[in-house]
């Protein structure tokens, strides 16, 4: 009896070895990766943002007193010439101004006449021993008052004077009416901006850039602007101005670039695109940061083969351009893993997934 149990216990042990033998187990996956192609520094490419026309001085004008708007002489547009009556206030009040400061010097100036007229009398009269030197002293005092109030009315009156000069608004430079905010009949105060007058004897463009792009633009760094309104020539340009502060809307730097050589027909608020080349020595490449593969004091990167193996490349850190390093120790056209570094092997097989952005 044992021996046909053990018999049939061999039996089926040995049906299952068999049909075990039978299947087909099941293939290992293989990893499917994301990957960049190394871009040498001579070859990056570079950085293209919008931007728009601008005039390196804009003037935003206003008059120095207040009133009503009674004329005005320039269209939206127009071109202007220094000195040019652009506005007019009605000059009513500042001219009857004008008038009562006139009328205050000239008597200012009779008093003085009169206190000058005292003061020679009764330095005769104390010569001759007539008077006391307190009552000379009086008179002295009281001349010396008459002039004050004189200079006095007489600065009044400049003052006066000007403000009925104020009532005309002129330009201050050759320029371009670029925005008109008030109109005829409107009450404006001191100060209060009327219209915006863009010198375009020196015309650039204003760019925005994001805050992880800040630190590839210098002031003095070299660029190239094109505009949509004539064509696809470009036209060099330089970095001249930054702003030290991000807006606080858009979280973006103004950049304004000048044209040292602008192109005929621009005008401001064209539409314009200025590239900046990739500044890179030419042996550095840019990758993401999560590229780099660190076990110990020396970083790596995997290499995509051309049979689709990985293998480590030691790679040396020169530096960071916002969310990317540059490295050194690569080659032109490297393929190089981008995300997931710390799940692979070396020698193992890869399949490509997307290319990741180029710098």
């Amino acid at each position: 009896m044992e021996k046909k149990i053990i018999f049939t216990l061999m039996f089926g042990t040995a049906l299952l070895l068999t049909a075990g033998c039978g299947q087909k187990l099941p293939e290992p996956t293989v990893p499917l990766v994301k990957y960049e192609t190394v871009r040498l520094g001579a070859d990056a490419e570079g950085s293209t943002y919008a931007a728009a026309v601008r005039g390196r001085y804009e003037t935003v004008l206003a008059f120095q007193v207040g009133g009503r708007i009674a004329s005005r002489t320039v269209q939206l547009g127009d071109r202007v010439r220094a000195g040019e009556v652009l506005m007019t206030l009605d000059p009513k009040d500042v001219a009857q101004t004008a008038r009562q400061s006139a009328a205050q010097v000239e008597a200012a100036r009779a008093n003085l006449a009169l206190a000058r007229s005292n003061l020679a009398r009764y330095t005769a009269l104390y010569q001759a021993d007539a008077v006391a030197a307190m009552v000379l002293e009086q008179q002295q005092t009281a001349y010396d008052a008459a002039a004050a109030s004189y200079e006095n009315a007489l600065a009044q009156d400049v003052q006066a004077q000007n403000a009925l000069s104020y009532t005309n608004l002129t330009a201050n430079a050759d320029g371009l009416i670029a925005a008109i905010s008030a109109e005829v009949g409107q009450v404006v105060s001191a100060g209060m901006p009327v219209m915006t007058l863009v010198q375009t004897e020196e015309l650039e463009v204003e760019m925005s850039v994001p805050e992880n792009r800040r630190q590839e633009v210098a002031v003095g760094r070299r660029a190239e602007v094109s505009f949509w309104a004539l064509g696809d020539s470009r036209t060099p340009g330089v970095v001249r101005e930054i702003s030290p502060m991000a807006d606080s809307a858009s979280r973006t730097y103004a950049v304004r670039v000048a044209l040292p050589e602008p192109p005929a027909g621009i005008m401001p608020g064209m539409t314009a695109s200025v590239y900046l080349s990739a500044e890179r020595a030419a042996d550095t490449a840019t990758l993401p940061l999560s590229a780099l593969y660190q076990t110990g004091d020396t970083p790596y990167v995997w290499i995509i083969d051309d049979e689709d193996r990985l293998r480590l490349q030691a790679v040396t850190v020169e530096g960071t351009a916002g969310n990317r390093v540059i490295l050194r120790g690569l080659a032109a056209g490297d393929r190089v893993v981008t995300a997931g570094v710390h799940k692979l092997h070396e020698g193992e097989s890869v399949r490509l997934g997307t290319e990741g952005a180029r710098p």
